[in-house]
């Protein structure tokens, strides 16, 4: 699901529409016998929820870095990965979350994320001024908190502190003890297990079981990618403004800054992906012809969860567009629109029309 060619240098009426075949392409493989299958064995053997809160960037993908099957990881995004447990939607979804988890059976592992490059310290979190030390004192903030709400002994609920190096897509654990484990080292499957036995040791045997497949699969990924020798992008060429949930399928770097509908204060990520979005055209990294505003909420059944839904992504789209032309009214002439909703059981992106007026 790769684009062919630098997809950042078409038109963008190209680029538009390459991305809602990718949307629908993903949808038809998340829909495949095939991938049902894998899904359901994989939860079967590996009963633990994991959820991943992580910033806004393209390039934070886990399921990709970990090898992991598409819909088994839930993911919270948000702008720098900065989040807050006293945000009243935040709040409430993620307990939601973690309480219809619970309730089956299933204990829940939460990764905090931060992101940084090992190479350049500008291809880092552009959310924390590419500060990794301030983004890493931002997650204890929200481990913390996780702990306050969800408890301290972790038996059902592990918030763990889990950075993510862009430049080879590696995992680093943040220990109890203050050690992290760096999957960028050389380390054996093996010896993969007996650390985390030593280092996590007040992490249920069950989590910690279900925790090693995505590290084994962040240790095969890397060696991919280093046998590969991708070519590092070091700047920004972002071209579209995500807001809402359900943009699992959008799996190349650099293509989207996508915002959760979680901070009371929505305005901010939008000024800043905004402002990004008007520097890369300024500098010449994408195409001044037009940028992408796509807002998606997802819904679980038909009727009244699917209507609010609707109402909820026209109005994040209404909002996002409102703040960019009252503050970035020059930009505001080269958005493009599209709002839509999100069929969570089959991921299928749903295109809304806009609604009519009424007087």
């Amino acid at each position: 699901m790769n684009p062919t060619g630098n997809i950042h240098e078409q038109p963008i009426a190209s680029r538009i529409n390459w991305v809602f075949d990718l949307a629908m392409k993903y949808s038809a493989e998340f829909c495949s016998p095939e991938a049902f299958l894998a899904r359901e064995r994989y939860l079967a053997l590996h009963p633990t929820a994991i959820a991943v809160l992580k910033c806004m960037d393209g390039r934070i993908n886990i399921p990709v870095a970990t090898n992991t099957p598409p819909g088994i990881i839930q993911p919270f995004r948000n702008l720098g990965g900065m989040f807050d447990m006293g945000w009243p939607h935040l709040g409430e979804v993620l307990a939601q979350h973690v309480q219809r988890m619970v309730r089956s059976g299933r204990r829940v592992l939460i990764l905090i994320t931060y992101h940084f490059s090992r190479g350049d310290v500008h291809r880092g979190c552009s959310g924390f001024d590419c500060d990794t030390e301030a983004a890493i004192a931002h997650t204890r903030q929200i481990q913390h908190q996780m702990e306050a709400i969800f408890g301290a002994v972790h038996d059902s609920v592990y918030p763990l502190i889990c950075g993510f190096e862009t430049d080879e897509d590696a995992l680093l654990l943040h220990s109890p003890d203050g050690r992290v484990l760096n999957l960028s080292n050389d380390i054996s499957i093996e010896g993969l297990a007996a650390e985390l036995a030593a280092r996590f040791n007040d992490m249920p045997n069950e989590m910690r079981n279900d925790l090693l497949p995505l590290l084994a699969g962040n240790l095969s990924h890397i060696k991919g990618l280093r046998q590969e020798q991708r070519s590092l992008t070091v700047e920004h060429s972002e071209w579209m403004i995500c807001l809402g949930r359900g943009f699992d399928f959008l799996h190349t770097p650099n293509l989207a800054l996508i915002i959760g509908p979680y901070s009371p204060d929505l305005a901010d990520p939008i000024r800043k992906a905004a402002s990004i979005i008007g520097s890369n055209m300024a500098e010449g990294r994408i195409p001044d012809d037009g940028f992408l505003l796509l807002a998606s909420v997802p819904y679980d059944e038909i009727g009244v969860d699917r209507a609010r839904a609707v109402l909820k992504s026209h109005f994040l789209s209404n909002f996002a567009a409102e703040v960019i032309e009252r503050e970035f009214p020059y930009l505001s002439e080269k958005m493009i629109r599209h709002t839509a909703v999100l069929d969570w059981n089959s991921r299928r992106i749903e295109a809304l029309s806009e609604p009519k007026q009424t007087l």
